[in-house]
């Protein structure tokens, strides 16, 4: 399908899923298994731990992680000793120890299976994908989770793949509901140039932004602290920009403001939204404006039309909803047969 190639196109990629048991580390094996690796060098790691024969949770059955010839894969050094493949170490990392030991950065020898474990923080994640770049991958692909979305950010990773399915909902209309706002999220549109490089480097706080440019720091830690009227934003002019978190409270607070289409909220990434669908497009609804420093690239959406509960969708049916209302590329990576969890 294309959009393997479209992996290749970006230094690191995650692969998310929206529910255990959406696709996601199928999704992942897809890629691995339809690359070329004649032209390319990959490498391959893990948010937390991936690639058990049997999920911890549901005791469902989890696809093993494959790793192809001369690719490169981080594991922890309790999984290394029982890899199911012929490799040498590159690197012992010296990032945060693992409760499984260190990081091990080895190159496979031959095509085989192993457990993934990877760095579980922002930082150690980008230095990681850094150091693997210089040692030869083109591309990184990180297995990633919906439950660490600063990971999948695009201050870690270049771009994404989203994994839905049956397993985050046996209606189709909530499946494609949720869907759809997790990737309206994430396509919330990029600032200008100048704009997202004069706050890039503005890591806490809340900050007007006036006509000019000038960046007036409001001295507000959060938007915790914000108090009920948010007027007082605005008294620089009718751009703010919010360098941590934002809930409910916030966009609903903003929303009320006297003319509210002439209102832009920035905030840094998709990863920093942590509100309920219906106040996110309540706010756009009213005319505010809502914007980002840096967007990732949603390369496409994969579908898992079963759920390990026994539940299975009409793929093709779903597959037409998700299309209609999502402006992706989105696929059954296993359209002629059953896809397994993961």
């Amino acid at each position: 399908m294309p959009f393997v190639n479209d992996v290749l196109k970006y230094k690191s990629v995650s692969v998310v899923g929206l529910e255990k048991n959406t696709g996601k580390t199928e999704s992942l094996n897809y890629i691995l298994d339809n690359i070329d690796y004649n032209n390319n060098t990959i490498a391959v790691t893990s948010i937390g731990i991936d690639g058990e024969s049997v999920d911890q949770v549901t005791n469902s059955h989890k696809p093993e992680i494959t790793v192809y010839e001369s690719s490169f894969f981080v594991t922890a050094e309790n999984y290394y000793l029982s890899r199911k493949i012929t490799s040498e170490i590159i690197d012992i990392c010296n990032y945060t120890p693992t409760p499984l030991g260190r990081l091990i950065v080895a190159r496979a020898i031959d095509t085989g299976k192993t457990i993934l474990a990877g760095p579980s923080n922002t930082a150690d994640l980008k230095s990681l994908i850094d150091n693997l770049s210089s040692i030869g991958a083109n591309t990184t692909i990180i297995d990633g989770a919906i439950s660490r979305l600063s990971l999948a950010a695009p201050s870690v990773t270049d771009a994404m793949i989203l994994a839905t399915g049956a397993a985050l909902s046996a209606n189709v209309n909530t499946l494609v509901r949720i869907t759809k706002f997790v990737v309206d999220t994430i396509n919330i549109p990029n600032v200008p140039p100048l704009q997202a490089e004069i706050l890039s480097n503005l890591n806490s706080g809340i900050y007007a932004l006036t006509d000019n440019n000038t960046i007036v720091d409001l001295n507000l830690q959060s938007v915790f602290t914000l108090n009920s009227s948010s007027s007082d934003l605005f008294q620089f002019g009718n751009t703010i920009f919010v360098a941590g978190a934002i809930n409910d409270k916030t966009l609903n607070s903003i929303s009320a403001v006297k003319n509210p289409n002439d209102i832009t909220l920035i905030i840094k990434d998709f990863s920093k939204l942590f509100v309920k669908p219906e106040s996110f497009y309540s706010f756009i609804k009213k005319g505010c404006n809502l914007r980002v420093l840096k967007k990732p690239t949603l390369i496409a959406v994969t579908v898992n039309p079963i759920s390990p509960s026994g539940i299975v969708l009409n793929s093709n049916y779903l597959l037409d909803e998700l299309r209609k209302n999502i402006n992706v590329p989105v696929y059954n990576i296993k359209q002629n047969e059953t896809l397994r969890y993961s």
